[in-house]
Formats: structure tokens, sequence, C-alpha cells
């Protein structure tokens, strides 16, 4: 991507965010294109070639009532769904081209003092974005609006490690997650710092089907946990894996799609952009 589509995005979010604080009012395509200064053409062919959807597909998609229907859907369904698609299909792209192996004690000890970060800053469809890897795998990748905020924010979870920074082969991998065409994606691995239930919470993200949505008590379910629902949503939100680890994903039983570490509104437009990828396929 180049900085005319991130400068898109951030016009785009924008207009969620305007839509979002006003739906009572149910403004009209003319409002939300003035609130981010463009003509209603401009912005209707912006929002399309973003999405691949209308602005008014998309606002279904990012409706209450259309989570609710997609949980209802995937109640019984959702993660036996995710083994049944073919190997080529996008829905399980996740979980096919993604693996997570967790960092050894040693590798981590001292505030990880033997760890060699590699890190770079990027662009995606939904804005600036870091990501590090170590020998092993991808180790961090985070939405940011400051370089400098980014690298110390990661940089607190490794204190000691020697940091690089270098784009390597691990990381184009990486980016190429947001291409969504699942048969041409290199496998992905990823190399975490977490708990036992972390880790194992994270895996399971993975096999959420692209523009599907869970809950916490349906990811506490699918860990034998039932009762784990708190626990599941505080492991969610030290997800340290942007995108790759679909953590966007899960959302409230009501059908509100919630907090999200790296904003609701990016969130909203993340959960929006898939569905219509899902829905041109």
């Amino acid at each position: 991507m180049n900085q005319q589509q991130t400068t898109n995005y951030n016009r785009i979010a924008a207009a969620i965010a305007y839509i979002t604080q006003n739906f009572k009012d149910q403004p009209n395509l003319d409002v939300v294109a003035a609130k981010v200064n463009l003509s209603p053409f401009h912005f209707q062919r912006l929002f399309t070639e973003w999405a691949g959807t209308s602005p008014k597909k998309f606002l279904q998609y990012i409706s209450v009532a259309h989570a609710k229907q997609l949980l209802k859907e995937s109640q019984t369904t959702l993660f036996a769904t995710a083994y049944q698609t073919g190997l080529s299909g996008t829905s399980r792209l996740h979980d096919l081209f993604v693996n997570i192996e967790g960092m050894t004690p040693a590798e981590y000890k001292n505030g990880a003092k033997n760890l060699i970060i590699n890190y770079s800053f990027s662009e995606s469809p939904f804005g600036d974005i870091i990501v590090a890897s170590t020998k092993k795998g991808i180790c961090h990748m985070a939405f940011y609006t400051n370089e400098e905020t980014a690298f110390l924010e990661m940089k607190h979870h490794y204190p000691n490690a020697q940091f690089l920074q270098i784009t390597d082969s691990l990381q184009q991998a990486a980016l190429l997650i947001f291409n969504q065409k699942g048969s041409q994606l290199p496998q992905i691995k990823l190399h975490l710092k977490g708990t036992d239930f972390q880790l194992k919470v994270w895996e399971t993200l993975l096999k959420i089907p692209m523009g599907q949505l869970a809950t916490y008590g349906a990811i506490a379910q699918q860990i034998e946990k039932p009762n784990a629902s708190r626990a599941v949503g505080t492991a969610i939100g030290k997800n340290p894996v942007a995108f790759l680890i679909p953590c966007h994903r899960v959302i409230q039983a009501t059908g509100v799609l919630g907090g999200y570490m790296w904003g609701p509104t990016r969130k909203t437009a993340i959960i929006g952009w898939e569905s219509a990828q899902k829905n041109k396929l």
C-alpha cells in the first residue's frame, strides 16, 4: 500500500465513526461525505474501492441486527464449519496458514535479552501497522498512529531484546494476509510469549472463519472452560498480533461489537470489510 491508501482509510474511519455516533439520525450519503470533505460521488467511489461494496451495504454488515444474525447462524456450527471448508477457501484462511509456536521460558527470560527482533513499519487497509519477527516467526503486530509510541509499546514486552529495523521475509509474508487470497498465501508462523491459557485462546481465534463472529462465551466453550468468559476476554485483550490472530471477530452476545485494543472504529471497519470480502467470493 502507499500513503494515499492510508489517507483513504483515515477518511473511511472518520465516516464510520460519524455514522456510528449518529446512527439514530440515519445520516445520508451527502451528509457523511461532507463530514470527510468529499463530494458524494468521490465518497461513494472511495468507499466502494476500499470495501468492495457500497456504503449502504457496508452499513448493513456492521449493524447489531447483522451481528446477531451471524451469532445465531454460527451458534452450533461455527468451529465445525472452519474445519469442513475446503483447503482453498478463504474462510479458513487463518486456521490453515497461521501457526502459533509459544516461546520457551529461556527465550524471554531476563526481559528477552537473548532475542533478536527485526521490525518494520508498513501500511494496511486499516491504517499504519508495525510488524516484528524473531528468527522463528512473527512476535508482534499492531496498528499505530505514532511510530515512536508503537516501538516503545513493542519494546515494553521485550525490554532487553536487541531490536533491528529490518524488513525480512517473515514480515513480508505476514502482510500478505491483507490480500485475502488464501491459495496464494505462504505459511505464516507466529512466535509468541504467552501463558498456556492465552496460547489456547489465541489458537482458537484462528478457527473463526472470515465473515463470521463469535462470543467470549463461545470461545470459553471451545477451550472447555465454559465458566471462563471473563478470563477469555482478558486473554483476547492481550493478543500481541493484530488481524493475524482475529480477536476482532469476537463480540458481545448482544450483537454489540464491543471494545478493541486498536480502537472500536477500526474493529468496526475490519468486521464490515471482511463481510464485504466474503460476499464477493
